[in-house]
């Protein structure tokens, strides 16, 4: 079984909004409903479960019955940073997930993945036990100690960019976050999945990223996103 953990708890004030940006109107549609069409649409899901902003439970629920979101079987409140929220969507699936099952981790605002990369990310976790949405670095990047200058560069083929989706399975998933709680490792309110997996010590494996695959985080992000969206169109 694989199943979608869709992490919407976010306020997102960078927006400059009155309300979440995940349930920011985009060309008549809210944000978290475009990302939830594209697990509903995606063959290899089973299931989605959202982990929301608390007190808008029920605004989800309205917009899943009235966008046909078959598949969300569970909504569940979220804590005050990322890793709580994944936290509590993985303790909610503990008596329904089995160990080998997959959960596919995704931000609620990252709405232009596609079926591609979900189908990446379930790929390589079921061949290595996890699967990291990854994209290769373009730009030049620079050290820099003062803020205004630097004499280093990091070569960028060494390095990638890490996105949504995330699949592990998940007694591993769940076990490292409950060791991570409470030892207090990589549970820092700036780091998600990945970077707690690192920092107990994980090989991570990266599955196919795309540029399209944007995260929706301030008043250019909804400019960018609803200009791709009438591309498409």
């Amino acid at each position: 079984m694989n199943t979608a953990i869709v992490i919407a708890a976010g306020v997102g004030r960078r927006t400059g909004q009155c309300i979440p940006k995940q349930f920011i109107n985009v060309l008549d549609k809210p944000i978290i409903v475009y990302t939830l069409e594209k697990f509903q649409n995606s063959k290899n899901i089973d299931n989605i479960e959202v982990v929301c902003l608390s007190g808008w439970e029920e605004v989800l629920k309205v917009y899943a019955m009235q966008y046909g979101i078959a598949k969300l079987k569970w909504i569940v409140s979220g804590g005050n940073s990322s890793q709580e929220s994944i936290y509590i969507g993985l303790k909610n699936l503990g008596s329904i997930c089995k160990k080998e099952d997959i959960v596919v981790i995704h931000d609620g605002i990252r709405p232009m993945v596609d079926e591609e990369i979900i189908d990446s990310c379930i790929d390589i976790c079921q061949k290595y036990g996890n699967g990291i949405t990854a994209l290769p670095v373009y730009e030049q990047v620079f050290k820099t100690y003062d803020e205004v200058s630097s004499r280093e560069y990091i070569p960028r083929d060494r390095l990638k960019i890490l996105q949504t989706p995330q699949a592990y399975k998940y007694q591993e998933i769940r076990t490292a976050y409950d060791e991570a709680f409470a030892k207090k490792i990589g549970v820092h309110i700036s780091s998600y999945a990945n970077t707690m997996m690192t920092e107990l010590g994980k090989t991570l494996y990266f599955s196919k990223g795309s540029t399209k695959n944007i995260k929706i985080t301030t008043k250019d992000d909804i400019k960018i996103f609803k200009a791709m969206l009438r591309a498409e169109q």
